[in-house]
């Protein structure tokens, strides 16, 4: 190898550390939805493109509700159901490729996908490490009490959170426990993992940053309410609904919430997480509505109302807006205007998030049913 060329992979090398080493975010796969929100950093967006008008590719009846968001990675749909089951399903055809049989239902807690293996957590407080490939167990972990957290992964550690009131990492290759963080609460929440940071906004009425590497605290702000939804995190700002019926901007940097907004006339909290683009957020609110607002300020951009709580998580794929209700339908809304541009009714509540990859749309009912859209 010449000199110029040593160095060039040298400064390569040191450039990879370098990643690693300050926790930047990785790049998620364009072509693939690997977990809950599609990123680390939970914004809710796909970068990929759909067909302009969707239709029905396939459905599959789970045994039990599916509340649990779906992954999307090569070709496979990886979806966990109340049957306490984990499933990986064909996304051109909707066959099983396989079943794995979960210590107890699997609610909330949506399947992470990296490096071949598949992680989700169950309501009997285990999470699982299952094989991609064949759908064996690599590993489990024990928590004390039930995950409804969705695993969350940076380098070669996964994070999630348990009713156990605690906050775990552990080894991704053997479940080894590194390290856990105490909260004053249960842990609902999905972690959100930007620039070597964890944050969590917990059912103790706090946002944390933690440190990913050691565990510790860096700090904590009060939400003024606790928080079943998750935290977004972009530009060293994040953005989370509350139980008292608010959602705040929250800076990063200077560890104080920036704007709060709370609807003039519908007072209900906010279960759902939102979806980030440059300027705007996106979530839903047990008060039946989608709320748009611009990230700047919190001020309303849009609203657009359904017949039903809103706890499903939007997805926003360019310009349009997919957001399921318990109302039994999914709404596509145009970003810019809020207009309601597609609807299809399920034949019960959606309040898992869609998730988008490799052309297709897919999300989970209460009655058990997974649909597929796509061409």
């Amino acid at each position: 190898m010449t000199t110029f060329r040593m160095l060039g992979f040298t400064a390569l090398c040191l450039a990879l550390y370098g990643a690693l080493a300050t926790g930047a975010q990785v790049t998620e796969r364009v072509d693939a939805w690997a977990m809950f929100r599609g990123s680390s950093a939970l914004w809710g967006v796909s970068e990929i493109q759909l067909p302009k008008s969707l239709r029905l590719r396939w459905s599959y009846q789970a045994k039990d509700s599916i509340e649990s968001s779906a992954a999307i990675v090569d070709g496979t749909v990886y979806v966990g159901s109340m049957d306490s089951s984990l499933y990986a399903i064909n996304l051109a055809t909707g066959m099983v490729r396989w079943q794995y049989q979960t210590a107890g239902p699997v609610e909330e807690s949506s399947p992470c996908v990296n490096s071949g293996v598949v992680y989700v957590g169950d309501l009997s407080g285990i999470l699982h490490a299952v094989d991609a490939a064949t759908g064996k167990a690599r590993w489990t972990f024990k928590a004390g009490d039930e995950i409804k957290s969705s695993p969350n992964w940076d380098g070669n550690r996964i994070y999630f959170g348990s009713y156990d009131q605690n906050v775990y990492c552990v080894s991704a290759a053997t479940g080894t426990l590194v390290w856990r963080y105490a909260t004053e609460g249960p842990v609902h929440c999905t972690p959100a993992i930007d620039k070597g940071k964890i944050y969590i906004s917990g059912c103790d009425e706090n946002f944390r940053a933690i440190d990913a590497v050691s565990g510790k605290q860096l700090y904590a702000l009060p939400l003024g309410a606790y928080a079943g939804a998750s935290a977004t995190v972009r530009d060293d700002q994040a953005y989370v609904g509350t139980f008292g019926n608010e959602v705040l901007g929250i800076d990063l940097k200077r560890r104080m919430v920036r704007w709060t907004y709370k609807h003039p006339t519908r007072n209900f909290p906010f279960y759902s997480s939102a979806a980030l683009t440059g300027d705007r957020v996106v979530l839903g609110g047990r008060d039946k509505i989608v709320h748009c607002l611009e990230r700047s300020t919190g001020k309303a951009v849009w609203t657009f109302s359904t017949q039903a709580r809103v706890e499903s998580s939007p997805l926003i794929v360019g310009n349009r807006v997919f957001a399921g209700s318990n109302d039994g339908i999914l709404y596509e809304l145009d970003l810019a205007t809020g207009k309601k541009i597609w609807g299809f009714t399920a034949g019960a509540p959606l309040s898992a998030s869609p998730a988008a990859a490799q052309g297709a749309l897919v999300i989970g009912s209460q009655d058990g049913v997974l649909y597929c859209f796509g061409n």
